[in-house]
């Protein structure tokens, strides 16, 4: 309890703050650099991310059924009536939840999953959705790769097709997403468990960290950390899924860290160069 109190001082203060700087070159960002937007969504412990560059937009996860409005909204005020890929890192209903909304609202012009079947809810209800609509989901078995703007972004498939009978494995289906910005690398890791790190552990550096699973506890986070060795982090949780653990490595390593539990919405903003963060409260 006193070190949540304390990662909560904490985060308040940088919110006094108003924005952080992180700069990855002394050379500023370079000429044809254009601004890159990530909006990571308070949505309990869930995953909703919302990534603008000029013209592109990429969804990460939709969160849990009423989170779907949430892009919806945040996409029509920024302009935007179409998704260029959606990408449903798993089917957990805290990732998939808000999808149909998403679907029935906005043109998703290509729906990325990993080649598994779900057995929740909300999964059944997003199949249902896909055979209304006749989208045919991409279910990536290799790695791909894609350029939208100035961002290459690659997702990276799991690999194996199986990860254990216990209904925690389905995490380590995790579809992982690096979204490179010129000087800038942004990762993001989805519900990645111990064996989903283990995979991903040499994938390299990054300059923000989407933290894995919410910020439970991982066995081989820490060693994780030390190998792709993020300026800053976000975790999207509650406090009662953000585990001591975690906000110990993560302090201890000096890594400038978010949460949407203390911070609301979060917004970085890449120059290719750097990343400003603002952030909701």
């Amino acid at each position: 309890m006193f070190r949540i109190k304390k990662l909560a001082a904490a985060f308040a203060a940088s919110i006094i703050t108003a924005v952080s700087l992180f700069s990855c070159s002394d050379d500023g960002p370079p000429a044809d650099a254009k601004e890159f937007k990530v909006t990571f969504l308070e949505a309990g412990k869930a995953d909703a991310m919302v990534l603008q560059s000029e013209t592109g937009t990429v969804v990460i996860d939709c969160g849990e059924k009423g989170d779907g409005k949430k892009i919806v909204n945040l996409l029509e005020e920024n302009g935007r009536t179409s998704i260029d890929y959606l990408i449903i890192t798993h089917f957990d209903q805290d990732h998939i939840g808000g999808a149909p909304k998403v679907l029935n609202n906005l043109e998703v012009k290509n729906l990325i999953t990993p080649n598994y079947e779900g057995n929740n809810d909300e999964y059944k209800k997003f199949v249902k959705t896909l055979n209304e609509l006749n989208v045919q989901p991409q279910k990536i078995t290799d790695n791909m790769s894609f350029t939208l703007d100035d961002v290459k972004y690659t997702i990276y498939a799991p690999e194996k097709d199986f990860y254990g009978e216990d209904e925690s494995a389905e995490n380590n289906f995790s579809l992982v997403t690096k979204a490179v910005h010129h000087k800038n690398t942004l990762l993001f890791t989805g519900d990645a468990m111990e064996e989903r790190l283990d995979e991903i552990m040499d994938i390299g550096q990054c300059t923000l960290l989407k933290v894995p699973y919410h910020g439970r506890k991982l066995d081989n986070l820490e060693a994780f950390l030390k190998k792709v060795k993020p300026k800053c982090a976000v975790t999207c949780t509650s406090t009662s899924e953000f585990s001591n653990k975690t906000q110990n490595a993560l302090d201890n390593m000096k890594i400038k860290s978010y949460a949407t539990c203390y911070n609301g919405d979060i917004t970085a903003t890449s120059n290719g160069a750097e990343i400003t963060f603002e952030t909701e409260r």
